[in-house]
């Protein structure tokens, strides 16, 4: 029972592949993998966009802090000037804290400027390669297509198509059915001349002995017919004999001494 399972799954397979190879073109796959690979560049180039947005957005936070820094660090100074070190120590605090945060957002900067880099190169080479698969793609589909011209060309040229298969069908069976009725015609032709089969458009009572008698007999009429024909034609035999009846006789004895 496992043994009939395999064939079975095993048959089952082979028509799968034969049907897949009938139904898929492979200009089609390639346009479909060109397709993918088209759509992997754009999800890279959405990925760099979104690390250069988040890069520049950085950049803003920490322009934006150098200006706050150098603020507080002015109120300090204008807090000593007035005598108010308390103020000009808060102020110097505040500025502290946000060196710390340009610190951290310069770290974060050069991390994201990094990635950028590396999505940038990714990109380029990503793209390199789509470029070259596009080009070969176009190669292949073009000596397919000419393949698939040219295959077309020499069936219909030597009719092993299905098309002219079909064409060269009829054509075999209407010449074997016209050699067919050739040789039955043939040997129709053959059984009622040697007597095996009665000719049907023949009056009834002949027999083929018959048949053969009165040929013969219509022969010897129409070689008599020819000799009265000949007779009558001038300067035929028949002149001479009436021409030496109207002569004269010659006597024996002239004959002799001429």
């Amino acid at each position: 029972m496992t043994s009939i399972m395999r064939r079975i799954a095993a048959l089952f397979r082979i028509k799968v592949g034969k049907a897949l190879d009938h139904a898929e073109d492979p200009r089609e796959v390639l346009d479909y993998s060109y397709q993918k690979q088209l759509d992997l560049v754009q999800k890279v180039r959405r990925g760099l966009a979104d690390v250069a947005t988040s890069r520049k957005r950085i950049e803003l936070q920490i322009t934006h802090l150098d200006q706050s820094s150098a603020k507080l660090e002015n109120q300090a100074q204008q807090a000593l000037a007035a005598g108010r070190e308390d103020l000009a120590r808060e102020a110097l605090t505040r500025r502290a804290a946000v060196t710390s945060q340009i610190t951290d957002l310069r770290g974060q900067e050069v991390s994201l400027q990094a990635e950028e880099e590396k999505l940038t190169l990714a990109a380029q080479r990503l793209q390199a390669r789509v470029d070259a698969f596009r080009t070969r793609k176009e190669t292949i589909k073009a000596s397919y297509t000419a393949a698939e011209a040219q295959t077309r060309i020499s069936e219909a040229v030597t009719g092993i198509s299905e098309e002219m298969g079909d064409i060269g069908l009829a054509m075999q069976r209407a010449q074997d059915r016209t050699d067919q009725l050739k040789a039955r015609a043939g040997a129709l032709d053959e059984l009622i001349a040697t007597g095996a089969l009665e000719d049907a458009t023949l009056p009834a009572g002949r027999d083929d002995i018959q048949a053969q008698l009165d040929a013969v007999s219509e022969g010897h009429d129409i070689e008599a017919e020819l000799a009265r024909m000949k007779a009558q034609l001038p300067g035929s035999g028949a002149a001479p004999a009436v021409e030496a009846a109207g002569r004269p006789a010659i006597p024996p004895d002239k004959e002799a001494a001429s």
